[in-house]
């Protein structure tokens, strides 16, 4: 029998969970901690709306003068609200620490800008390292499990009742936000807004997958012998071969598989073209790379 037939998937959840519940909750606490200071110190000086409940307070703020963790926090409760409603109670219980950590940093750290003084005129730094820090934050806490809930909920409902893909989803919600943003605050702070959503994006996927240092080819070639003898002899890297059929034709073919460090791509790029020319191959990066010899 299987290690799952055995054992319920939620039991080994569940399991995971506990033995890294310490880290977790450190990881997001940091994690809100880093995501409040890159907005009061870079959002919120310089009027980046970057979407979610954060840039909706900057907008309320300008037009009825508002304290933005105030609008945070009662924007987050609602939305925590209908999450239970419409995505269910296992969903939900991932977005209360968020949705009550988040808040509570912007307030603490509501004044961190009048400590540490930022030219003003420097908005393209503003948005570089708000988005640095932002992506940061937000990589710790997606890391440990959780969200900080807002939009993100939002996100999630649209994209299961409206039969829309998640990215299609943010780019409703989000998206306005941040055009709604563009008109308040001018097209200007717009464009800056949308590097620091890119940003936010790339540091993001950094934090949740690391940085690349191998890279894994998947090989189709003519020449499956010298391939693989030039991977195993003259780059010293393990091969697997596994049976394979064209969708086309069925064709029966070899698919040779390695994994390699990234400072060796070259090599045995270069190396495929020289024994086949014709050769078809994939290369992906490999975050993570267990066992073997």
């Amino acid at each position: 029998m299987g290690f799952f037939s055995k054992v319920k998937v939620d039991d080994v959840l569940k399991d995971i969970y506990k033995k890294t519940r310490i880290k977790r909750y450190l990881f997001l606490a940091v994690g809100c901690f880093l995501v409040a200071l890159s907005f009061n110190l870079f959002y919120q000086p310089y009027d980046l709306v970057v979407g979610g409940v954060s840039g909706i307070s900057l907008i309320m703020k300008h037009f009825l003068g508002t304290e933005p963790s105030t609008v945070i926090f009662i924007l987050s409760v609602i939305l925590v609200i209908i999450s239970y409603f419409f995505l269910g109670k296992e969903a939900t219980k991932a977005t209360i620490l968020g949705t009550i950590l988040y808040p509570l940093f912007v307030k603490l750290t509501a004044n961190i800008a009048v400590y540490i003084d930022l030219d003003a005129s420097e908005v393209f730094l503003a948005a570089v390292f708000g988005g640095l820090l932002n992506g940061f934050g937000s990589g710790l806490i997606f890391k440990a499990g959780f969200t900080t809930g807002g939009t993100d909920i939002l996100n999630q409902i649209v994209a299961k009742y409206g039969k829309v893909s998640m990215g299609k989803a943010i780019l409703m919600t989000d998206g306005l936000i941040v055009l709604a943003g563009g008109f308040t605050f001018g097209f200007t702070k717009l464009m800056y807004a949308i590097i620091v959503l890119y940003i936010i994006s790339f540091m993001t996927d950094r934090v949740l997958l690391g940085i690349s240092d191998s890279k894994a080819f998947y090989i189709i070639t003519e020449e499956e012998k010298e391939v693989k003898d030039y991977i195993l002899k003259y780059l010293h890297h393990g091969v697997t071969a596994f049976p394979a059929h064209g969708g086309y034709d069925n064709k029966k073919q070899t698919v040779l598989m390695c994994v390699i460090p990234t400072k060796e791509y070259f090599k045995l790029k270069e190396g495929i073209h020289k024994i086949d020319e014709s050769a078809f191959f994939v290369v992906t990066d490999a975050y993570e790379v267990f066992g073997g010899e």
